[in-house]
């Protein structure tokens, strides 16, 4: 197998997340965006992938994973997702500082480590934001959710992931003291900006914007 850079593997990996949002093929600059690098950067970067045939690219149109790249992307993701888990549950790390942490452990090469490492915190299916965990043979269970800004009023729903990984976001969910799994229900929505107000387990009321509710995913109870 072709020997990749970290920022290689970091492509890969957020075209695969960013393509569960759109279907498979993600625009060019949504990329640019998530890793904060500029335009010009990215096309040069998702060249050089095409030229390994992990990806296929397409100038203006955008570029989707091929079935290596896809292979790749999602190993990287289990690792990324598996650290996570660690950290939060043995370490004890809050999951605003997980992330960047599992940045850099995700791109330790060792399968042995990485599968004795989930055999250990007990094949664990979804990380601390609620993010599925593939396991070791790329299997994914994904969960029947939608976004709290397109859930219904007044329906009973549990919060089951949380979409910004974001140090600030997650930190801004800390002092709301809204958890996953937490029982939530709209209660109110304003037709001007798509503010929702909510119930938190049938006590406290919160007003949260249009974009925090996007990245907030529930299920139905």
């Amino acid at each position: 197998m072709t020997t990749l850079s970290a920022i290689e593997e970091n492509y890969l990996k957020y075209i695969l997340q960013l393509g569960e949002m759109q279907n498979g093929n993600v625009k060019t600059n949504d990329l640019a965006y998530k890793l904060e690098h500029s335009a010009a950067s990215v096309t040069d970067m998702l060249k050089r992938l095409a030229d390994k045939n992990l990806v296929v690219y397409k100038k203006y149109y955008g570029v989707s994973l091929t079935k290596s790249g896809l292979k790749i992307a999602v190993k990287i993701l289990r690792k990324h997702r598996l650290w996570e888990t660690f950290l939060a549950k043995k370490l004890k790390f809050t999951w605003d500082k997980i992330h960047v942490i599992a940045e850099q452990l995700e791109h330790v090469q060792s399968d042995e480590l990485i599968d004795k490492m989930d055999e250990f915190l007990g094949f664990p299916k979804f990380d601390p934001h609620g993010d599925p965990i593939p396991d070791k043979h790329g299997n994914i269970s994904l969960p029947n959710v939608v976004s709290l800004a397109d859930a219904k009023m007044k329906k009973q729903y549990t919060l089951q992931n949380v979409n910004d990984d974001s140090a600030a976001f997650l930190k801004y969910l800390n002092k709301i003291q809204l958890q996953l799994n937490d029982k939530i229900k709209i209660i109110d929505k304003e037709e001007f900006d798509e503010t929702i107000q909510i119930t938190i387990n049938d006590k406290k009321q919160l007003t949260i914007s249009k974009d925090a509710a996007k990245n907030l995913f529930v299920k139905s109870i």
